[in-house]
């Protein structure tokens, strides 16, 4: 008994979700048939009458070919679990010039409203992904359709036999005919719509052209970060160096030059300004040391990631938990992203979260690392843009790294940091 009620429960989703894919492949098909009977009802006997109907079929299909597209990617991804990618190109910013003129990307005009409009425009008719649209669009009556149409079609079949309705008569052939159709019909409903998933991940995922530009663009875009980065992080230390280091040698070469100069006059004196000297040679030194510890922390060359994460806790006003499942060698680039990455989001939860204590996890499978930050907080945290989540999203994103945060009001916040590597 509970088999057929699984049964039924099955063929009754499956019923209802080929009905809704026929009614999304389908939907491009019906304006060319209304396209069709609006000519044949308006007495098409020239060929020139069929240019208004072929103007309505043309914008209809390229007026609802992305809708189409859209709703079957959204109908897949909630029924199978498979994303199917957009791969549509971005708009870039419209800006405005000193001359008034707003450019687009693409040309100059007089208002933002004009140049948002052609920027629309021309990125919609350069889009390789418009044309792919337009392809399944196309494409998808003839085969999703057709098979996703077969269990309402044998349902209709098997009520007008049901009911003596149809060629085959009202007899004994009309209501075998009924029920062959009958169970026809829950037969495959199960299976009739699993077409459109097949049909979607061949027709409409992004071609290799699209993958390219796409990876092109996002490789571009790491490398403009990369280098901003770059040279915020020497700004840095020059400035360091500059407020630090470098004022205290300065200051250090004048007390050694004034104790030379009082040797003979003043011993005392002299002696007295060597004693200082000698504590700001030590107090540049160490400026030096957590100078050289920020840039490349010894303990992360010598000891690895963990050892060093974990050192990086001790110094943590917070009580930190570190788990890793052993020592973890990494390239040297991707050793320092990830310790930085922690570092920072345990600054943030000092300074921002009011955190008391946090979660540090090192985990290496056969991707990559995955680490995860997360502390008892107030939550609330976001990688808004310009912000430090965002920053480190860009720094990680140059080893095809990814970061999720996940932080509610009220807590706890959880990062969670992914690199492949070998």
């Amino acid at each position: 008994m509970g088999r057929v009620r699984s049964w039924v429960v099955r063929a009754g989703v499956g019923f209802w979700r080929a009905a809704v894919v026929v009614a999304v492949c389908m939907l491009v098909p019906a304006v060319w048939a209304g396209a069709v009977g609006l000519a044949v009802w308006c007495g098409a006997e020239h060929p020139w009458s069929w240019i208004g109907p072929a103007v309505i079929v043309c914008a209809g299909t390229l007026a609802l070919a992305q809708s189409v597209c859209r709703a079957v990617r959204a109908l897949v991804a909630r029924w199978t679990g498979t994303a199917i990618p957009g791969g549509y190109r971005e708009a870039g910013p419209v800006m405005q010039l000193s001359t008034g003129y707003w450019w687009n990307g693409f040309s100059y005009e007089r208002s933002r409203r004009d140049a948002v409009m052609d920027q629309r425009m021309r990125l919609w008719w350069s889009d390789p992904a418009t044309w792919r649209d337009l392809r399944f669009a196309v494409i998808a009556p003839f085969t999703a359709g057709p098979a996703a149409a077969l269990p309402p079609a044998a349902l209709a079949v098997a009520a007008l036999g049901l009911a003596g309705v149809g060629p085959a008569g009202s007899g004994t052939i009309g209501r075998l005919v009924g029920a062959a159709a009958l169970a026809v019909a829950v037969g495959c409903s199960p299976y009739a719509w699993r077409a459109l998933h097949r049909v979607a991940v061949r027709f409409l995922g992004p071609s290799a052209a699209m993958v390219l530009a796409e990876r092109v663009d996002e490789l571009t875009s790491q490398r403009a970060d990369a280098t901003v980065a770059q040279a915020a992080e020497i700004r840095r230390i020059e400035r360091d160096l500059h407020d630090g280091a470098q004022a205290r040698l300065v200051a250090l070469g004048l007390s050694l030059a004034t104790a030379e100069a009082l040797m003979d006059r003043d011993p005392e004196q002299a002696r007295t300004l060597m004693r200082e000297a000698r504590a700001g040679a030590a107090a540049s030194l160490t400026e030096l040391r957590e100078l050289i510890r920020g840039i490349s922390p010894p303990v992360l060359s010598e000891r690895g990631l963990v050892d060093a994460v974990r050192a990086l806790a001790l110094d943590v006003p917070l009580d930190v938990a570190v788990r890793a499942a052993g020592p973890l060698r990494l390239d040297p680039p991707i050793e320092s992203a990830v310790y930085f990455g922690v570092a920072e989001l345990l600054t943030n939860a000092v300074k921002h979260a009011g955190a008391n204590r946090a979660h540090v996890s090192l985990v290496r499978d056969e991707t990559g690392i995955v680490v995860e930050v997360e502390d008892d907080g107030r939550g609330g945290a976001d990688a808004r843009p310009g912000g430090g989540l965002a920053g480190l999203r860009r720094r990680l994103a140059v080893f095809d790294g990814t970061l999720t945060v996940t932080s509610p009001h009220g807590g706890p916040t959880r990062v969670r940091m992914a690199v492949p590597c070998e």
